[in-house]
């Protein structure tokens, strides 16, 4: 898979050209989109024609996350009428976007929104397997695969890295937030620092560390820091427009 990263900033930031969570996966011709976040539709447009998306999957309902599904059916609606994009996310999704217009089948004009479930799914070439983990009353982190290759593991946000274990596979890429960077992590918060995410990727055997999310006031290379001194493996954040191969 490549991974081609549109967006990876938290709700608010200080860094230019900061954008919401996005980050799109390919094989071949086929793209599935992880998150959906504030800012990242024209990146998401800039890539390929938005109506060939296999799909989007959406890890919670903040709108850093899944916003900028607005534009999407927007451009569905009026550049490519007839044209649907199927969007698998939590159960209140289509009801919050059409809520956020004031327009009741605002969502269906345009969008198949398909509630997530805990569970593994087929979505054209990709395996998506998907976890529960403690953030919003529905938040998911999710693993994606092709193949019997190694996987990409999401934590979309996450306040427990506990949560993600059972999704991570020896040698497997770990996309996690850090919002809190080196920490310490504010109680309640329910986000990540770089301390928790190293251990977890040592416990787990991750095969490399691509951090995000991070909020602002902390430093990125500091918090590399903070993750090594656990986790002796490649360690790095990703910002939009970095392309790597999974």
């Amino acid at each position: 898979m490549d991974l081609v990263v549109l967006g990876a900033g938290p709700a608010y930031s200080d860094r230019p050209g900061s954008t919401g969570a996005a980050y799109l996966l390919s094989v071949g011709n086929d793209s599935l989109l992880l998150d959906l976040g504030q800012g990242s539709f024209p990146r998401l447009a800039a890539q390929l024609d938005p109506a060939d998306l296999v799909a989007v999957v959406v890890s919670h309902l903040h709108p850093d996350h899944f916003v900028d599904l607005v534009p999407l059916r927007h451009y569905l609606r009026y550049e490519r009428p007839g044209r649907r994009v199927t969007v698998h996310g939590p159960g209140a999704l289509g009801d919050r976007l059409d809520g956020l217009l004031g327009e009741p089948g605002f969502t269906a004009a345009s969008l198949d929104a398909l509630p997530l479930r805990a569970g593994s799914m087929t979505i054209g070439p990709f395996r998506v397997e998907a976890a529960r983990v403690t953030h919003t009353d529905e938040s998911y982190a999710f693993r994606v695969t092709v193949g019997d290759g190694l996987g990409l593991v999401y934590s979309g946000d996450c306040g427990r890295a506990a949560d993600l274990r059972p999704l991570i596979r020896p040698g497997d890429a770990l996309l996690s937030e850090v919002s809190f960077g080196q920490g310490p992590m504010p109680v309640d918060a329910l986000h990540l620092d770089g301390p928790a995410v190293g251990a977890l990727a040592t416990e787990t055997r991750a095969g490399r560390v691509l951090l995000t999310h991070l909020q602002m006031g902390f430093d990125p290379e500091a918090t590399i820091r903070s993750v090594h001194a656990s986790y002796d493996g490649d360690v790095r954040f990703v910002w939009p427009g970095d392309r790597l191969s999974i």
